[in-house]
C-alpha cells in the first residue's frame, strides 16, 4: 500500500541556505533516499550482524542513496540530449520537479510541515518530465567564473576552484552577482527597494512554442511582475530573455516568502522557485 505522506523530506536531508553563496538556492533538488535496496560490496561487513555475514544487497538510507538516483537521471538526459551542457541538464531536472506529493498536496518535511525550498530544493525529481522540459536555463563555464569573481574570493580563490589563472578585475572578465547568474531558481534579497532579476531561457521543445508567465506567490505582501509576460519561439535552441521585478506590496515578511514562476505552454510547465529569504538573512 506504500506510505503517506510520500515523498517527504527526511530528517537527515541537508538544509539550506548555502552560507558561502546565499544568493543561490541550495539544495537544488530532492531524490529518493529512504530505505533503498542497493548493491553492497561483499567485503563490507554490517555492524547489525555478526562479522561473518556478507550480503550482496542491503537497505540503506541517506544522501548517498539519493546521489546515484540523480546521477542516473542526469545520465539518461545526457544520452537523449548529447549536446546539452551540465547546466541545461540541471535546469531540466529542477524545472520539471514536483512540489506536491502523491496525494496532490505540498511536500512535507519530517515534522509534517510544508517543506520549504531550503529543505527540498526546487522539488522532488520527476524523470519522465525531466527528459522533455520545454525550456532550459543554460550556463557556460565563463558564466560560473564571472559568478565566482562576484563572490569576492579573489583571483587566487577562483583559481583554486577552476584550476586556471583568472583576472577578476581584467577588461575581458566582468564579475556578476549571484542574482545575475542564469540559474533555474531565483533568490531575491528584498529590502526596501524593488529588485529586478534577468533570466534567459532556451527552447528545447517544439520549434513553434508560446509560453505564458504564471506567478504563484501566496503572500499578498509581495508583488511579482514578469516582463514580457509571453515568450514566443519559432525554432529549437532559440533564446528569449525576460525580467522579474519583485517588490513589497505590504509590510515586509520577517520570516521570508516563497513562491513560483511558471512558464506554461500547451505541452509544458517550466517552474522556477522564487525565494525571498528571512529578513535576518538579507542583512
Amino acid at each position: 500500500m506504500g506510505s503517506s505522506p510520500a515523498p517527504s523530506v527526511a530528517f537527515f536531508s541537508s538544509r539550506g541556505p548555502n552560507r558561502a553563496s546565499p544568493g543561490i538556492l541550495k539544495p537544488d533538488i530532492t531524490g529518493p533516499g529512504m530505505n533503498i535496496l542497493a548493491a553492497w560490496a561483499p567485503s563490507e561487513m554490517h555492524p547489525e550482524f555478526a562479522d561473518d555475514v556478507s550480503l550482496p544487497f542491503f537497505v540503506e538510507s541517506g544522501t548517498s542513496m539519493s546521489t546515484p538516483h540523480l546521477s542516473g537521471i542526469a545520465a539518461v538526459i545526457k544520452s537523449l540530449h548529447p549536446s546539452w551542457s551540465p547546466a541545461a541538464v540541471k535546469s531540466a531536472i529542477m524545472t520539471s520537479s514536483d512540489a506536491a506529493d502523491h496525494a496532490g498536496v505540498p511536500i512535507k518535511d519530517e515534522q509534517y510541515r510544508r517543506a520549504s525550498f531550503y529543505s527540498m530544493g526546487a522539488g522532488y525529481v520527476n524523470p519522465s518530465r525531466a527528459v522533455d522540459p520545454g525550456l532550459v536555463y543554460d550556463l557556460g563555464a565563463g558564466d560560473y567564473v564571472a559568478y565566482l569573481c562576484g563572490l569576492g574570493i579573489g583571483d587566487g580563490g577562483v583559481k583554486e576552484i577552476t584550476g586556471r589563472r583568472v583576472a577578476c578585475g581584467g577588461k575581458r572578465l566582468k564579475a556578476i552577482t549571484e542574482a545575475e547568474l542564469n540559474y533555474p531558481s531565483l533568490v531575491v534579497k528584498l529590502l526596501s527597494r524593488p529588485v529586478t532579476v534577468r533570466r534567459t531561457v532556451t527552447n528545447v521543445g517544439k520549434a513553434s512554442s508560446v509560453y505564458r508567465a504564471v506567478v504563484d506567490m501566496p503572500s499578498r505582501a509581495v508583488s511579482v511582475v514578469v516582463r514580457p509576460p509571453t515568450l514566443r519561439f519559432d525554432r529549437v535552441n532559440e533564446k528569449r530573455s525576460f525580467t522579474v521585478t519583485v517588490r513589497w506590496s505590504g509590510p515586509p515578511a520577517v520570516g521570508g516568502v516563497e513562491g513560483n514562476l511558471k512558464w506554461v505552454s500547451r505541452d509544458h510547465v517550466v517552474r522556477s522557485p522564487i525565494v525571498i529569504p528571512p529578513a535576518k538573512a538579507t542583512a
